[in-house]
């Protein structure tokens, strides 16, 4: 059967499932594939012990491992070659590839590759290579993910490039390759555009946030069990701005509430373990310590973390230990927006309540950096965000945007 009009079989489980690749004597292509390829049981090999480099970031090893699996997929499927002998102009047909994949190839949610059954790890027969999503705002509409309406976002190829070209400098350390084909493409922009303007911050407005804090708040009053923790986690959020990951136990880190310490100037502060395992630590400023307060006192602990304490920062509602997933947080965040968004409907806000619909966890982060950026120092901003660069943070500030089109308001297009 022609391969575009098959969706492939998943090849690559989840980190706790794979095992150590360095330990394993043998790899087997053969069962992810019709007819045989030469060189592919070196290609599982390699791209396994790759992505097992990454086994202290479950995020980054899902992110490189949807990437790398697509290239074997297209290499062993459609160009049936070993991914050892693509070259530049292949990598550029695979990018396009994925610009346009078959429709078989395209899944219309997300799902595992594999699941277990009767202690045995199987396909799932509804995972696709590629998936096409709704908006928020669409699906509440009733609207329906089309794969006729696929269409990869420029971070999504971007990611690609990133992973595939990792891959293969990895390649080229271990001796198998000469080269790395995506360095070779010299005209990556064919695929990427390039943007003259900063890109848009998502955000939600001032008005939205205090609708959101305040209906929080009294739903926290009315039943404490049930939101206590969430006015917590949207005070950590916003007056923080943590990103999701930074609130959820991992591999990585695990959040407690000893992670608040007091320096010698009794200044509170954070530390964080963020992304690119990357620690720093965060400014508490008076409102959010009263917040940290107020949601300890509802725990019944003492006023103020004591050092080395070991309860976790985000607990479960239902048994013991700290929240390990980040859906639970979005889910979290979402009932806020609603119960937020409802209110502001009632009030007759409608129209400024409608962009509510559409917001996401990160959404918070940028609020909260976009508000101090317009009266903190900048690198304060920065460190506390834990930005790479002071270009990151220069993003959050549109005060020059608002001075564009100031002085651009008032031209004239005809003289009177």
């Amino acid at each position: 059967m022609n391969p575009k009009r098959k969706a492939p079989t998943p090849i690559i489980d989840n980190l706790e499932f794979i095992g150590n690749p360095f330990k394993r004597q043998s790899f087997n292509s053969a069962v992810y594939l019709v007819a045989p390829v030469s060189g592919t049981d070196v290609d599982l090999e390699y791209a396994l012990k790759f992505l097992y480099s990454y086994n202290g970031s479950t995020a980054t090893f899902n992110s490189y491992r949807r990437e790398i699996e697509r290239l074997l997929q297209w290499s062993w499927h459609i160009n049936e070659t070993s991914v050892l002998a693509l070259k530049r102009e292949h990598i550029e047909e695979f990018i396009k590839f994925c610009f346009n994949p078959p429709k078989a190839w395209i899944g219309i949610k997300n799902v595992a590759r594999f699941k277990s059954k009767d202690g045995t790890r199987i396909v799932n027969t509804g995972w696709r290579p590629y998936v096409v999503t709704v908006s928020k705002t669409d699906s509440k509409k009733g609207v329906v993910p089309d794969p006729k309406s696929f269409c990869p976002s420029q971070s999504s190829i971007k990611a690609t490039f990133t992973a595939v070209s990792s891959f293969y400098d990895h390649l080229i350390q271990e001796n198998l390759v000469d080269s790395n084909p995506v360095a070779l493409i010299k005209q990556k922009s064919k695929f990427i555009r390039k943007e003259q303007t900063k890109p848009v911050v998502r955000r939600i407005s001032n008005i939205q946030w205090d609708y959101v804090l305040e209906v929080v708040e009294r739903l926290a009053d009315e039943d404490p069990e049930q939101y206590e923790r969430s006015l917590f986690v949207m005070n950590c959020l916003f007056a923080m701005y943590l990103r999701i990951s930074e609130l959820v136990a991992d591999e990585r880190s695990n959040p407690v509430m000893g992670d608040f310490k007091k320096d010698h100037d009794n200044n509170w502060w954070l530390h964080v373990t963020g992304k690119g395992n990357k620690s720093r630590t965060v400014t508490v400023c008076n409102d959010m310590l009263s917040a940290l307060k107020r949601y300890r006192k509802y725990q019944g602990l003492s006023t103020y973390p004591a050092v080395g304490e070991q309860t976790p920062m985000i607990p479960k509602l239902k048994g013991a230990g700290p929240v390990t997933s980040t859906r639970q947080i979005r889910r979290l965040v979402q009932d806020c927006f609603d119960a937020a968004y409802e209110q502001m409907k009632a009030d007759g806000l409608g129209d400024d309540a409608a962009e509510l619909r559409s917001a996401t966890v990160h959404w918070l982060r940028h609020t909260g950096i976009s508000e101090d950026v317009k009266s903190r120092p900048r690198e304060h901003v920065r460190d506390d965000a834990g930005h790479a660069s002071m270009a990151t943070t220069d993003r959050y500030i549109d005060s020059d945007l608002r001075e564009r089109h100031a002085s651009g308001r008032e031209k004239r297009v005809k003289d009177i």
